[in-house]
């Protein structure tokens, strides 16, 4: 026992001289010798924040930040898509106002969280607005949304999920018209659609490029989706005619696309609610199982409530069901539920003879403000001298005018008068008022005059 600690001990100081001596004068060094261990990185867990690039600041509000930030006492913005009074102010509907009063002075009201699909009742009352009075709802699957761009969310996702893809694409495509609103773009790609567009304005005459649209639709994959909007197109504001719808719904149908419409300005774009939903009806009485984004912002002023509805026509109640729970299952993780305050206005609104009979009367009055600023803004022009031909304007509907000024036209506007807006020509006319249409319309002239409004 003594000899094997012995010699356990001399091995044990044989390893420590190797280890501790010079390689050069010792021949057990080498083989025993460690290295000395590099010193250890520490990461942060934040270290990923410095590789983070700037992201591009969003056109429209960029803008907006602009304005506010600009002295000059002439200034004007017709950039914000957002109803102004002839003051030039934010405009609370009276209807708003009163159903608001009420749900504030209901004291059985509550705050608690909504189902995932929203207020039944409101989505109830938001389906007959746009789909019709005598709608079969048993039909058609719908829920609460963020307002039209939550909307478009939950609707591009749903699609990206379970329309089949045409052979040889591994994402579904849609269809949007060039231009669009252009959030579009983003919301769809986001959702996992392949984004393409499709011909739709022609800025050599400034009007609806109806052959293009056609042709383009006709050359898409069948079983592609087509988003069409609803009424107002924005940023254009051109429309078809009711036959051009009959023909689009014909060559959509020949193809078996799927067709997705955006509704943002029911009621705003002419004062007849009805008549504002004709093409989204037809459509649908002509059997198209159409997917619906409706909001709520433009035409009853609820900009800031976010609120509109997702909508599927089915063909059975068993569809419907199915539909239905999926749409759930995709707003679940995405934002869980909705917000109830601008849905209960709309509800409170829409249950109430009076209220509604008003509201209808609001809206009549908020289209007939913009009508009469476009009629306005031509007429000015002409007076100022304008020799240009500005009749793609009078012939528009909606909230803007597509003027076909260019961007650097815009940008003189801007740098030059202080009028702000988005560079592709468009103009807010509810930014547009008695007080600075003639300043407006003079600063147009300015800058056209002499120079193309047409490419």
């Amino acid at each position: 026992m003594f000899e094997s600690a012995y010699y356990a001990n001399i091995a044990l100081a044989l390893i420590f001289a190797a280890i501790t001596a010079d390689t050069s004068t010792n021949p057990y060094a080498t083989a025993f010798a460690m290295e000395t261990p590099a010193p250890v990185k520490t990461i942060k867990s934040s270290d990923y924040l410095s590789s983070i690039p700037e992201g591009p600041p969003d056109a429209i509000l960029g803008i907006a930040e602009a304005f506010k930030s600009c002295t000059d006492e002439n200034k004007v913005n017709v950039c914000v898509g957002a109803y102004r009074d002839s003051t030039g102010k934010p405009w609370i509907l009276p209807s708003v106002r009163k159903a608001e009063e009420r749900l504030l002075a209901d004291a059985s009201a509550n705050k608690e969280y909504a189902p995932i699909a929203g207020d039944a009742a409101y989505v109830g009352l938001a389906l007959k607005f746009a789909y019709g009075a005598d709608a079969d709802l048993a039909t058609i699957a719908g829920v609460q949304s963020l307002s039209g761009t939550g909307a478009c969310r939950i609707g591009g996702h749903f699609l990206a999920k379970f329309v089949p893809k045409p052979d040889g694409l591994d994402k579904v495509p849609i269809y949007i018209p060039s231009p669009t609103w252009g959030n579009h773009i983003a919301i769809f790609r986001e959702a996992g659609m392949e984004v393409r567009r499709y011909r739709y304005y022609d800025s050599s005459t400034n009007r609806l490029d109806y052959d293009g649209l056609m042709e383009d639709l006709k050359g898409a994959p069948g079983g592609s989706v087509i988003l069409l909007h609803a009424c107002a197109h924005n940023p254009t504001g051109c429309d078809p005619t009711m036959d051009q719808w009959k023909d689009i719904s014909e060559m959509v149908k020949s193809k078996g696309h799927q067709v997705f419409f955006d509704s943002a300005y029911q009621g705003f774009a002419s004062g007849d609610a009805e008549a504002d939903a004709s093409a989204l009806r037809l459509f649908v009485s002509e059997g198209h199982r159409v997917v619906l984004a409706q909001s709520f912002a433009k035409n009853f002023g609820l900009y800031g409530e976010r609120t509109g509805t997702l909508s599927v026509v089915c063909n059975t109640p068993e569809e419907r069901s199915a539909v239905l729970s999926q749409l759930k299952l995709i707003i679940r993780p995405m934002y869980s539920s909705p917000p109830i305050h601008g849905s209960s206005i709309v509800r409170t609104v829409l249950t109430d003879e009076g209220l509604t009979k008003e509201y209808y009367d609001n809206c009549s009055e908020m289209a007939s403000r913009i009508r009469a600023m476009r009629e306005k803004l031509v007429e000015v022009l002409k007076e100022v001298g304008s020799s240009h031909d500005w009749s793609h304007v009078s012939e528009q509907i909606g909230m803007f005018a597509f003027t076909g000024m260019s961007s650097d036209m815009c940008d003189e506007l801007t740098s030059k008068y202080s009028i702000f807006l988005t560079k592709d020509g468009r103009i807010s006319l509810a930014g547009l008022n008695d007080g600075n249409i003639e300043y407006v319309a003079k600063a147009i002239h300015e800058v056209t005059d002499g120079n193309s409004i047409t490419s």
